[in-house]
């Protein structure tokens, strides 16, 4: 067991929005801020006081707490480098999943605690668009474990190979999944715009828009955390375990930045998606993630081709 993956994760979280920010300030010709800026902001969030309506209960103080809680307890599965997380069982892919379900639900309920019909609809959004996700990341997980016979992200990563034609369909597929699924759950174009302030069309963001000070602050590096642990997940997709272990830490901040940057170019020139659309572009995720599943059942001859 090693910490290695928890420093990593945390090191790349702290440079993922800053290289967003920088590559959306390049694209639009303008100076782009210090990679440290977002960094900076949350610093100064920590200095303020919080401030609570009178609405609110416990559970609106506890939910960002927990939030962050439930994210960190995740992270401690992740294997990098073919180092092992600090925690890891059989199965514990299932127990990951449903730790960051677990901080989820405290935001929406904590945004519904405020009484705001504003933030009711953002927990709704939030809600519906996880329970849409949740069959694309079990189905690509589970591919995964047919794959290699293990359900431990541990033993799972470091036996998969990639190595024939079906296998690169599922490398391939299982990559552009957690792509996609990281920008649903961390609420990002094309299916939320971290940007807007109309609150009409708002998800994440109206969620949260009663915290303030430290809570907020802490929600902002929570989510930069959830983003580090998705790219974290696509980097032992793509990194072999052979690798020397140098090597293998310098391609996981280069993958680390690589995701950040293609995600900024996304955000600059693709518009959001009209709300009632994004079901069906989120059903598409699962739909490929079963072609993912497909492949595996070939491949274990579960399915023979004639």
């Amino acid at each position: 067991m090693s910490i290695l993956s928890i420093i990593l994760i945390i090191v790349a979280a702290v440079f993922f929005p800053g290289i967003i920010g920088m590559m959306k300030s390049l694209v639009v010709g303008r100076k782009m801020p210090s990679i440290f800026q977002p960094l900076f902001d949350v610093i100064r969030l920590f200095k303020k006081g919080s401030i609570y309506s009178t609405t609110t209960s416990f559970v609106f103080r506890l939910a960002p707490l927990v939030y962050f809680a439930t994210v960190f307890a995740s992270m401690l599965f992740l294997p990098i480098a073919g180092e092992r997380g600090l925690l890891t069982f059989d199965n514990d892919l299932v127990f990951f999943a449903y730790m960051l379900a677990l901080g989820k639900f405290f935001m929406i309920i904590a945004a519904m605690d405020t009484g705001s019909g504003f933030e009711g609809m953002g927990a709704n959004r939030e809600a519906l668009y996880s329970m849409l996700v949740e069959p694309a990341f079990f189905i690509t997980m589970g591919s995964l474990a047919l794959f290699t016979g293990y359900t431990s992200f541990y033993d799972l990563f470091t036996s998969v190979q990639i190595n024939t034609d079906f296998s690169y369909i599922i490398g391939i597929s299982g990559v552009y999944v957690l792509i996609f699924i990281a920008m649903v759950e961390n609420s990002r174009l094309p299916v939320d715009d971290p940007r807007t302030h109309l609150e009409l069309t708002m998800v994440h963001e109206v969620m949260v828009l009663d915290y303030s000070g430290f809570d907020l602050g802490l929600i902002h590096i929570t989510s930069w955390i959830k983003f580090s642990i998705y790219t974290t997940l696509i980097s032992n997709f793509l990194l072999p375990v052979d690798w020397p272990l140098g090597f293998q830490i310098a391609c996981f901040f280069l993958i680390q930045a690589v995701v950040a940057g293609v995600m900024g170019l996304l955000e600059s020139f693709r518009a959001r998606n009209k709300l009632d659309k994004n079901p069906q572009w989120i059903l598409m995720l699962s739909a490929i993630a079963i072609v993912t599943f497909l492949a595996t059942l070939i491949i274990a001859e579960k399915i023979v081709l004639n």
